[in-house]
């Protein structure tokens, strides 16, 4: 149901009785091919990044609603180099100003002593989750995705080793957990949402999934780069 009510640039979580859970969904890409097991291997990663096809981010920009300059922000990727791979994935905490209580990827705003995005995501995981730099080895980088926050994020990839060990910065981090790669990078897992809003069509993505009995709701542009990651795998 459209929402004419609302300035057209409102945040989705500023709408009345928001829920990302409960927005009816329009469609389920089940008829989009998954990458296949062997292309999801470490050595196989390493040698996407190291030899990258011709291909298109399938969504970059959200629409602005802060009139904030823009910054230069990174995150970190951390696939899990696991029998079976994972990816690390964090529950921020709902006191924090911006994607408050949302599933996100450890990461935060470029310092004016970081040398390049890969220093910040590794600068904001260490800060975020305590992953000690000798574990991770980055293998890559995703195209830019600018939230509507006007934060510019450039998503580093990096292969971590199973041994790591995690100590939560609990200011910033309620949680942290792992999905398999297989799964997030299965079309079948993503879902399409839309809502009019102030006369303006908006469009994000979701990848629910069960961790025992805790349902990880992804949503938002920890969904879209996750979508990107695999119109690159898949290109």
């Amino acid at each position: 149901m459209p929402i004419r009510s609302v300035p057209v640039d409102t945040p989705l979580t500023k709408l009345p009785n928001f829920d990302p859970r409960t927005m009816a969904v329009v469609g389920i890409d089940s008829h989009l091919p998954a990458p296949a097991s062997q292309a999801l291997t470490p050595e196989s990663l390493r040698a996407r990044f190291a030899a990258p096809p011709a291909w298109q981010p399938e969504v970059t920009i959200e629409r602005k609603f802060s009139q904030r300059a823009m910054a230069d922000a990174a995150v970190l990727v951390p696939i899990v180099t696991r029998d079976r791979p994972t990816v690390i994935l964090t529950e921020r905490t709902t006191h924090l100003s911006t994607h408050s209580g949302q599933i996100a990827f450890p990461g935060g705003k470029r310092d004016e002593s970081d040398t390049d995005a890969a220093h910040t995501a590794l600068r904001e995981a260490h800060e975020e989750i305590g992953l000690e730099h000798r574990f991770v080895d980055v293998i890559g980088q995703m195209p830019t995705y600018t939230t509507g926050s006007q934060f510019v994020i450039t998503p580093i990839v990096a292969l971590v080793r199973p041994e790591h060990v995690l100590t939560l910065n609990a200011y910033e981090v309620a949680d942290a957990f792992e999905v398999p790669l297989e799964f997030l990078m299965n079309p079948a897992h993503h879902r399409r949402h839309m809502l009019e809003v102030g006369g303006a069509r908006r469009d994000w993505f979701s990848i629910p999934y069960m961790d025992g009995k805790t349902e990880r709701f992804i949503w938002g542009a920890t969904a879209a780069m996750l979508r990107n990651l695999y119109r690159f795998l898949t290109a």
